[in-house]
């Protein structure tokens, strides 16, 4: 670019030039035509005057003959144009003395002429000889003989003007030439400008500025073009790259993004393709339907992430999840990103890396997009949302410790929705915000009406990952209990294990900010996921939830006993409160209270319900088992 540019600079510079010098010469030239066409004029006119001379003198001496021939008046008509032809002369050589002067022998000479005729018309032929001989002939001879002389030196002069002339007219032809040349050149060197331009903007047009990876536009061209061939689509999501944007800055995010595209092409063949379509997500085009081909290629990628980055001073570990779709007959490109999408989405939710899309599993999105919708309009309307609420149970006097909410949908056509098929949903959408806070906001407004009428119960609220993530949740649970008039003491926060594991340090600062509101937090369903007792040790939590699956049969298998009290023994010496899930029966309850679990909850004891229907009276509680 920076050559093309001083390239054309200097044939522009030098093309002005030459154009500056043609127009002096071409300048020049018209001074060398008007001075050749005053020289010819002048030549022209000193070979006029010489003629009439020499035919003057010859009409002198043939009046000599005959004083009264036809000779005479001629001699007196050619004497007129003699002199006004000097007279001309001494105009157009204006430079020269010399013009006036022979203007003025001819004027002089006219009267000797007359004298000289006069003698012949008085007979004095002897008179009027001599004075042809010693006045009239010797002057003749003089002015005709510089006439000549001066003729021949303007014909010189002009010779050297046209000389000169055709000299500059070779020059400036040349000039000319060279000039055309360059123009040529320099149109040439403009096309070629404007076209490589325009091939800069269509590719800029068609790349991601960050990665230098083609954009979801050239994406979307290259894969309509291969559709007849047979194609199969994969996407590619980074997972927990917001975290890391929001958490080390966009800056870090986008040497990150632009690392990651470029371990994604490493993965692929030449044949294929690798697209950012925007965020942090991207698509590969391979132009294979073979299902084992996609599969290389996914283990691949994800052997490309295994790698921590490197970015500066710190080290990042990031996973990604994938989804795989194969073009069919009646696919076009958006149906076919769609269903690569929707099987990435799957693969993210299970926490398996990879997933193909299945034809089946269109009716399934389909579904879940309905289903969206339906969670949508639930949320503006106040009605279709409630709460029920399941007591916890002191195993030490049968008291109620608190209860934990739990959310019911009525859907007006459907009926009620089990929270099992709508929440999943909701937590792949930025919907689950508005969710958590419905439920927050109903479960507040209960635990104020209890605390109005004399009985302070703690409520429990199962809080989603993406929730916790979001920087901005501490801030409005504080407006949440502020709005309701409710202390933070009498709200708990259930979480899970994958929520701290997903992002541990942003875990850890949000709970920190939710107990500076008093609020007391729980890690729901324990012992099911892979917590870092590392982490367990650091994080600002009050309760363990011992899951159900652990608890139902603990009577009877004695592993599963172990368990438990390895879990109640580790919380205890932690200085968190225990609670068993699941409680079906009095002997499971009995055994949790020998280990000396803190608190119980399950059908044994009470079964969710609304909130009129929940029961606050202590109740007696089996002995436990030996």
């Amino acid at each position: 670019m920076r050559v093309r540019r001083l390239v054309v600079g200097a044939l522009v510079a030098v093309l002005a030039l030459l154009s500056g010098s043609a127009l002096v010469d071409s300048r020049r030239h018209g001074k060398i035509v008007e001075d050749i066409v005053a020289a010819a004029d002048q030549v022209a006119a000193y070979e006029q005057a010489a003629y009439l001379s020499a035919w003057e003198m010859a009409l002198i001496e043939a009046a000599a003959g005959d004083p009264q021939g036809p000779e005479r008046q001629q001699l007196l008509e050619v004497d007129e144009q003699a002199y006004l032809a000097t007279m001309i002369l001494a105009g157009i050589d204006g430079e020269s003395a010399e013009a006036d002067t022979i203007a003025q022998r001819q004027l002089n000479q006219r009267q000797v002429i007359i004298w000289y005729l006069s003698l012949l018309d008085r007979g004095d032929r002897a008179r009027a000889a001599d004075v042809l001989r010693t006045e009239i002939m010797p002057a003749y001879r003089r002015n005709v003989a510089r006439l000549q002389e001066l003729r021949d030196q303007h014909q010189s002069r002009y010779e050297e003007h046209a000389a000169a002339a055709r000299h500059d007219s070779d020059r400036l032809l040349w000039f000319s030439s060279v000039t055309t040349g360059l123009t040529l050149v320099m149109l040439a060197l403009f096309a070629w400008t404007v076209r490589a331009h325009r091939r800069r903007v269509e590719t800029l047009a068609a790349t991601d500025i960050l990665t230098g990876l083609p954009n979801r536009a050239a994406f979307t061209l290259h894969t309509q073009r291969a559709l007849t061939t047979g194609l199969t689509v994969l996407t590619v999501n980074i997972d927990g790259f917001r975290h890391v944007n929001d958490q080390l800055g966009p800056n870090i995010g986008d040497r990150l993004l632009a690392e990651a595209g470029w371990r994604m092409s490493t993965a692929v063949r030449d044949s294929d393709l690798v697209a950012r379509i925007g965020g942090d997500e991207f698509a590969i085009l391979l132009r294979d339907t073979d299902p084992a081909r996609a599969e290389t290629v996914a283990d691949r990628l994800r052997e490309a992430f295994d790698q921590p980055f490197q970015l500066g001073d710190l080290t990042i570990d990031l996973e990604i999840s994938i989804g795989a779709a194969t073009a069919t007959a009646d696919d076009d490109v958006r149906t076919l990103l769609g269903h690569a999408d929707s099987a990435m989405h799957d693969a993210k939710e299970q926490h398996d890396g990879y997933r193909r899309f299945r034809p089946h599993a269109g009716q399934d999105s389909a579904d879940r997009l309905s289903l969206l919708g339906d969670l949508r309009r639930g949320l503006d309307d106040a009605g279709q949302f409630s709460l029920h609420y399941q007591a916890k149970i002191r195993l030490a006097d049968g008291t109620v410790a608190g209860v934990e909410a739990l959310a019911r949908w009525q859907h007006p056509v459907k009926g009620p929705v089990s929270p099992g098929q709508f929440v999943p949903v909701l937590e792949t959408t930025s919907l689950i915000h508005r969710f958590t806070e419905r439920v927050l906001t109903l479960a507040l407004e209960q635990a104020r009406a209890w605390l109005d009428a004399g009985h302070p119960v703690p409520v429990a609220v199962n809080v989603s990952t993406r929730s916790l993530l979001d920087e901005t949740f501490p801030d409005r649970l504080a407006a949440l209990l502020e709005s309701a008039g409710v202390p933070g003491a009498l709200l708990c926060i259930e979480i899970t294990e994958h929520t701290v594991m997903s992002d541990p340090a942003t875990t850890i600062d949000a709970l920190h900010r939710i107990r500076e509101l008093g609020v007391k937090t729980s890690i729901d369903d324990f012992g099911t996921g892979y917590s870092s007792l590392s982490y367990l040790k650091m994080l600002p939590v009050d309760e363990l939830k011992i899951d159900r699956s652990f608890v139902a049969d603990m009577v009877t298998d004695r592993s599963s006993r172990a368990l438990v009290a390895s879990a109640v023994d580790l919380a205890h010496n932690l200085g968190l409160t225990v609670v068993a899930e699941g409680i079906e029966d009095a002997p499971t309850a009995a055994a949790l209270a020998g280990l000396g679990c803190d608190t119980a909850q399950g059908y044994h004891f009470a079964r969710p319900v609304p909130a009129t229907d929940v029961s606050l009276t202590p109740r007696p509680l089996p002995l436990p088992a030996r």
